[in-house]
C-alpha cells in the first residue's frame, strides 16, 4: 500500500497536504478507498464553510458502502475538486491525486498533532 512520506494522515484515513500558502488539501488515502471499492458518489462541502477538527466534511458512496470525510482540523472550506462530483471513480485511480477539499486552517500549529506517513503505515497493517 503507496503512503507518501510528504503527507500526514488521520486514523479515520484522510491525508492531508499543506500548500506553500498556508493552506491544507485534503483527500482518502489509498487504503481508505480500497476498502471503500468502486466509488460512485462524493458529496462535498460548501465552500466558506466553518468545520471544527473531526466534525464531518464530506460523504463518498461505493457500490459497498456509504462514509463520512472528516475535517483533519479546525478551519473554513475554501476550495472543492469540482470533478469528482462526475468522476468519483478519479478517487479509485489514483487518491492522492483527486482531492476532495481544500481547507485554511483556523490553528497551523494543530496539523503536527497529525500522524506522519510511518504512523499511519503502522495503523493500517494492524487493522489488516
Amino acid at each position: 500500500m503507496h503512503v507518501p512520506a510528504h503527507l500526514k494522515y488521520t486514523q479515520s484515513h484522510e491525508w492531508v497536504r499543506t500548500e506553500a500558502d498556508g493552506s491544507l488539501t485534503i483527500g482518502i488515502t489509498e487504503h481508505a478507498q480500497d476498502l471503500l471499492g468502486d466509488l460512485v458518489f462524493i458529496e462535498l462541502p460548501e465552500v466558506g464553510k466553518e468545520l471544527a477538527a473531526g466534525q464531518e466534511a464530506a460523504v463518498v458512496e461505493s457500490v459497498k458502502a456509504a462514509a463520512d470525510v472528516y475535517a483533519p482540523l479546525a478551519g473554513v472550506v475554501t476550495e472543492i475538486n469540482p470533478e469528482l462530483v462526475d468522476a468519483p471513480e478519479s478517487v479509485n485511480q489514483d487518491a492522492y491525486t483527486a482531492w476532495l477539499f481544500k481547507l485554511k486552517p483556523t490553528h497551523a500549529a494543530a496539523l503536527e498533532a497529525l500522524l506522519d506517513a510511518a504512523a499511519y503505515t503502522a495503523i493500517i497493517n494492524t487493522s489488516a
